[in-house]
């Protein structure tokens, strides 16, 4: 009976607490026994006396127990940082983990099988030993597993795999026993029990083997295996929910294997359709002004976790309050997703001609973006200097992308030319402000040629086993100096024709870059609405995919 079990678990638990209260009072009555047998002279001499030796007892008993445990534990830390927290302490329903359906539809079937114990032994099933979850930091998840805690209703040990780990051998692997022995007692007092391990890859990285023998992490790492799914196995429900940035291959593969880690959740960044959902869910904890549109939020916040959006919704309070207005507007949302993106405005002493070099710099980008770039659009240009920039071109993907083609790739190779020619055009010359742009141009026209084969000529004889390493890297012995002449060929060739392209473009719309220019000068900012006006104005449609 599950009232028996309990009380079973808490006579375990307090086990010392019973034995020395049940000492005192076998000392308690012999005294007192013992002290009615003496004469009333003797008897009287003891009671005056019992309190003094037992304040000097327990002074001395005190300040010994001081000295044990920090001569014997001062460097290790509490294990109590693994205290049993109730599912309903937890408090995360599924309803408010939002933005991640697909991970969250899997974590429901967890949940389900934690409920229907009986059931699943019934039938001869086993109850899932491990569920790693993978994915980005900042994407929710210990927020699931939160869920999972509260929404089976059982108990939740958290910690953090840091906590395992110490400089003295053996002590982590210790913590990890005494962790799993607390689980058991939670799980046979309850039916089951969590133990939420975050950044797991800090214990479960490959183990290393060597002839002086392995580390402390290795042996902490062993401990855990052997507790997951060892011979000390038990019949108890205790499920271990591991989470980590890191990639599946980091971690050591007896770690994954069926029977530890069951269930591999890959926790990602949200869609838009799940972006809605957060910039709503995070929105309502706010007061918003009418111009908010959650959906243009959405997408102008391609790649964005939901931690990353929360910021931006608190950023955006914090903004609306040192301007004194009570309700957050759109303009203080685009102010936060710069300042956190693009980094602080700093309003440095620039000459005029400084500011007109960085004006046709930005409007340069800007165009380019414009007429060349099929899947970005431009939500900002800006000459406000921030970090070590002083301009900027904000500009975001119209949907979301997972491969990326050669006609993008050329693009941004367009796009980050685009400021030097501009320069070159108006001024003549160009400044150390194009550093930066080329070298990231030059970096993309190079993994075209020698990671991707997009060069102009057919490279497929070239494409022989090398075994692990890549083909086409620049540092690869297998590869003739003529081979690495012709990929650096190629490279210079597609450097070369982007910026002629862009070149001709430039001095094709020299009106729109000085309209851009002086628009600029003037108001150092353009936002999206402003900029696709003054497309519209001249007749200059987006580029398309």
């Amino acid at each position: 009976m599950l009232w028996w079990r309990k009380i079973t678990t808490w006579c375990r638990d307090h086990w010392l607490a019973l034995a020395v209260f049940w000492f005192v009072l076998i000392c308690v009555v012999l005294t007192w026994y013992g002290m009615s047998k003496l004469e009333s002279f003797y008897r009287n001499m003891q009671l005056a006396t019992m309190p003094m030796w037992i304040l000097v007892w327990v002074a001395i008993g005190v300040l010994n127990a001081l000295v044990y445990v920090k001569i014997m534990f001062g460097y290790f830390s509490k294990m109590d940082s693994a205290k049993k927290v109730k599912g309903e302490q937890v408090r995360v329903r599924f309803d408010e983990v939002i933005g991640i359906e697909e991970a969250k539809e899997e974590a429901q079937e967890v949940v389900q099988l934690l409920k229907d114990r009986a059931r699943l032994k019934k039938v001869g099933g086993k109850i899932l030993r491990g569920i790693l979850m993978e994915g980005p930091p900042g994407c929710g998840k210990t927020y699931l597993a939160k869920a999972i805690a509260t929404e089976a209703g059982i108990p939740f040990l958290s910690m953090a795999a840091s906590d395992f780990v110490q400089v003295f051998v053996g002590v982590g692997a210790s913590r990890v026993r005494k962790v799993f022995q607390n689980a058991r007692r939670q799980a046979f007092a309850n039916g089951a029990c969590i133990i939420f391990i975050d950044e797991l890859d800090a214990i479960g990285r490959a183990r290393t083997y060597s002839a002086m023998g392995g580390q402390e992490t290795d042996q902490t790492l062993n401990a855990l295996l052997v507790e997951m799914d060892g011979l000390q196995s038990r019949e108890e429900n205790v499920v271990v929910i591991g989470a980590t940035n890191a990639s599946e291959g980091v971690l050591d593969p007896a770690l994954l294997r069926p029977g530890r880690f069951d269930r591999k959740i890959y926790v990602d960044r949200p869609n838009l359709e799940g972006r809605e959902k957060v910039f709503a869910f995070y929105l309502s904890k706010v007061q918003v002004g009418p111009d908010i549109n959650v959906g243009r939020l959405a997408r102008i916040s391609i790649g964005k976790t939901p931690a990353e959006i929360e910021n931006i919704v608190k950023e955006s309070a914090l903004i609306a309050t040192r301007e004194k207005r009570d309700a957050v507007s759109y303009k203080d949302i685009s102010a936060a997703i710069e300042r956190v993106d693009l980094g602080v405005k700093h309003r440095k002493s620039m000459t005029e001609a400084e500011r007109r070099r960085v004006a046709y710099h930005e409007a340069g980008h800007l165009i380019t973006l414009q007429v060349f770039h099929p899947t970005d659009d431009v939500f900002k240009a800006s000459i406000i200097a921030r970090r070590g920039s002083l301009g900027v071109v904000f500009h975001n993907p119209r949907e979301e992308f997972h491969t990326q083609g050669k006609d993008k790739l050329l693009a941004d190779i367009k796009v980050s030319l685009a400021g030097y020619v501009s320069e070159k055009l108006v001024f003549g010359e160009t400044s150390t402000g194009v550093s930066g742009d080329f070298q990231h141009a030059m970096g993309v026209a190079h993994q075209m040629v020698w990671s991707l084969g997009m060069g102009s000529k057919y490279l497929g004889d070239w494409m022989m086993p090398f075994g692990r390493q890549t083909p086409f890297s620049n540092g690869n012995p297998l590869l003739s100096e003529s081979v690495k002449a012709e990929l650096n060929a190629e490279t210079n060739a597609i450097f070369r024709t982007c910026a002629e392209e862009v070149e001709k473009m430039l001095t094709k719309e020299r009106v729109i870059l000085d309209r851009f220019a002086n628009e600029l000068l003037k108001r150092e900012e353009l936002e999206y609405d402003e900029i696709e006006a003054i497309f519209s104005e001249y007749g200059k449609a987006r580029a398309q995919k």
